[in-house]
């Protein structure tokens, strides 16, 4: 079995414990977080056999094998810096960090330590995601043209550091790298050209923004974030002889394609949207990678060093 310690007790918790039980040879063994109480409560709710009061001592634990992280933005990167130092495979979450350098850093480390590392990215591992890759490469929808994205949130009071630009927050570090490395991922092309506009209020991240972006040398996307309104989510994927739309796709379990020859509904059912993303991290540990073939370091670090300079961009004219 491969076992997995936890640290945060972020509202994403349960669902990723569900995953990792849904999985054929995951279990979690430990969580903790810097209020022992709540690691205490999120173990006995979560039927999670140990409870730590900071994250060192889940480091420490010789009975975890790899490290799940799903802190607040800013702490991905010192969090999986200790977890790599003291010897632990890591699965980071988005956005692996703020900075590129960081990100470079941190696979660095991991390889001189001789331990697996991967961003939680599991939007492309969903069989709807998987289903859409292998109809664009089927021609089934002839040659992507557009694809036009758009996630909203109306309400994310709940997350108190959101509107805190030192702590990561923001719509575009907060979902922007499920849609770059989702077109990236289904269409095989990369990134060529990236700009964009945010709404930015006072002293606050960015609460809105649009992307306009080129993939390969014939496809051109638009990617749409806001928490300001209650909009519509998915993508929809635009080819010379059809088109698909996936709703909630960084989720989804359905979707549809429409061709010449009718429309026709597409639907994977699961139980839990992580089981997937955690199957590829046990194969990647039984077979000794240190790094996922699929979200692979140089995914990773081109997502972060786009974001990261779009916000650079955004906050000087801010």
């Amino acid at each position: 079995m491969i076992r997995y310690g936890i640290i945060s007790t972020a509202q994403v918790v349960p669902r990723f414990v569900a995953g990792v039980n849904e999985s054929s040879a995951g279990e979690v063994v430990a969580i903790a977080s810097r209020n022992l109480a709540k690691a205490q409560k999120m173990a006995e709710d979560l039927e999670i056999p140990q409870a730590y009061g900071s994250y060192q001592e889940l480091y420490q634990d010789s009975q975890v094998d790899i490290v799940y992280i799903a802190t607040y933005n800013k702490g991905h990167y010192a969090a999986a810096k200790e977890a790599l130092k003291a010897g632990k495979h890591v699965l980071l979450e988005k956005p692996f960090t703020l900075k590129s350098v960081e990100a470079r850093e941190l696979f660095d480390l991991a390889k001189a330590q001789g331990v697996f590392l991967m961003e939680a990215q599991k939007a492309l591992f969903l069989p709807m995601t998987l289903a859409v890759k292998e109809l664009i490469e089927s021609d089934k929808i002839g040659e992507v043209r557009r694809m036009v994205s758009q996630t909203a949130y109306l309400n994310i009071d709940h997350i108190d550091w959101f509107r805190d630009p030192k702590a990561g927050g923001g719509v575009l570090y907060s979902s922007g790298s499920y849609p770059l490395q989702y077109m990236e991922f289904i269409t095989g092309q990369q990134i060529t050209a990236l700009s964009g506009t945010a709404l930015i209020p006072a002293g606050q991240s960015d609460m809105q923004a649009e992307l306009a972006l080129n993939l390969g040398p014939a496809t051109t996307a638009n990617i749409f974030l806001t928490v300001q309104l209650d909009l519509p989510r998915g993508i929809h994927i635009y080819g010379t002889k059809g088109e698909i739309f996936v709703p909630n796709f960084w989720r989804g379990d359905q979707g549809q394609i429409i061709t010449a020859g009718g429309q026709e509904k597409l639907f994977f059912p699961f139980a839990s949207e992580f089981v997937y993303e955690i199957e590829h991290v046990n194969e990647c540990l039984s077979e000794g990678l240190l790094t996922s073939p699929v979200v692979t370091p140089e995914l990773t670090i081109s997502t972060i060093e786009r974001m990261e300079n779009l916000q650079k961009e955004w906050h000087k004219k801010a």
